[in-house]
């Protein structure tokens, strides 16, 4: 199948490209939640015994191959089918999770992104992108390709798993995102506490051999033998799915607290004063943590230290304007979904 992506000017990459976000990075965190997406609306579905099926692992994986220069994000979620495609790719101004939720309104999990506009923040740096996907349902796997013209092409494939493969080739004048710090400084920044777990690539851990052992001093003048300690690799899951202020205050200790200050705040090593733990459903949703830092006599220079985040997205730490001037200086979290959001969220 050979077809235009219906959207109403044949300039919507360049436009795109230019002028959809301001920061080509965030290309990253909107096909990572979409992927978280299409994650909790399986396990949503499964829930209601609407999916019968294994759930199995459901890590979403970031892949770099910078020898072939891609970059690739794999859910095992609840896929597409052609229709599918044809409906929320092909034509821009529609959005998944708004027709997802008008079917299933008691659905309780969070749904963050609109799979849409979001997509195509794929192309600011991308030159081609590809989506395999197969449905949680019986119908066929499909492979999707453009290559930042309104043209596509899309036909049946051979894909085992059920979930969404978006790979990009990323265009010669965006090369610093097939660097692996690079992307994993970005998932750090943007997906630090999605609420699925996100693995990229492989880290070392030292820990001692079952086999293998070696001498070392006792510390009296002999030796004596101890295990071995030897290099093991193992997934690196970049994001912690729980993170303090989705739990209830009641659940934390001081020191739960304490820990999760320096988690969000890791080169900071004072302790904070005290803290509010925010839980508000009128007039608005709104969660979150502020620490109340100890009072210097010189100004911090690092002021952004309230984080904002919708549905445990990374949204900014450049909050003036959404926070009141008397909260500024202090530290924290706030989450929610009801915070207006400009297009740097694609909420279209």
């Amino acid at each position: 199948m050979q077809g235009n992506i219906n959207v109403q000017t044949e300039n919507i990459f360049p436009v795109i490209k230019k002028f959809l976000y301001s920061d080509h990075e965030i290309f990253l965190r909107e096909l990572v939640s979409n992927a978280i997406d299409a994650t909790q609306k399986l396990k949503a579905l499964s829930s209601r015994s609407d999916f019968k099926g294994e759930l199995g692992d459901l890590t979403v994986e970031v892949k770099l191959d910078s020898k072939n220069k891609t970059l690739t994000v794999v859910d095992r979620g609840i896929g597409m089918t052609a229709d599918e495609v044809e409906k929320y790719i092909n034509q821009i101004a529609f959005s998944g999770a708004s027709d997802f939720l008008e079917k299933y309104k008691d659905v309780q999990e969070n749904l963050i992104g609109h799979f849409g506009m979001g997509f195509y923040s794929a192309f600011m740096v991308a030159d081609k992108v590809e989506i395999y996907t197969k449905s949680y349902t019986d119908a066929p796997a499909m492979h999707w390709v453009c290559d930042g013209s309104p043209s596509f092409t899309m036909e049946e494939t051979k894909k085992e798993d059920r979930g969404t493969e978006i790979v990009l080739h990323i265009a010669d004048d965006c090369k610093e995102f097939l660097e692996e710090q690079q992307i994993l400084q970005l998932l750090r920044k943007y997906c630090r506490f999605m609420p699925v777990a996100i693995r990229f690539g492989e880290e070392s851990e030292w820990v001692d051999s079952e086999t293998e052992t070696e001498e070392v001093d006792d510390g009296k003048g002999g030796k004596t033998t101890k295990p071995k300690r030897v290099e093991r690799k193992k997934p690196r899951i970049i994001n912690n799915t729980e993170p303090a202020w989705r739990k209830t205050p009641a659940s934390l200790t001081a020191d739960d607290y304490k820990n999760f200050y320096h988690e969000l705040y890791p080169m900071n090593f004072e302790e904070p004063l005290f803290q509010i733990h925010l839980n508000v459903d009128y007039p608005f949703n709104l969660t979150g943590i502020l620490f109340f830092p100890k009072i210097r006599k010189t100004i911090d220079p690092n002021r952004n230290k309230i984080q904002l985040y919708c549905n445990q997205v990374f949204v900014t730490d450049s909050v003036e304007g959404i926070v009141p001037d008397y909260l500024m200086l202090l530290h924290g979290v706030l989450d929610s979904p009801d915070i207006p959001l400009n297009v740097s969220r694609s909420y279209l």
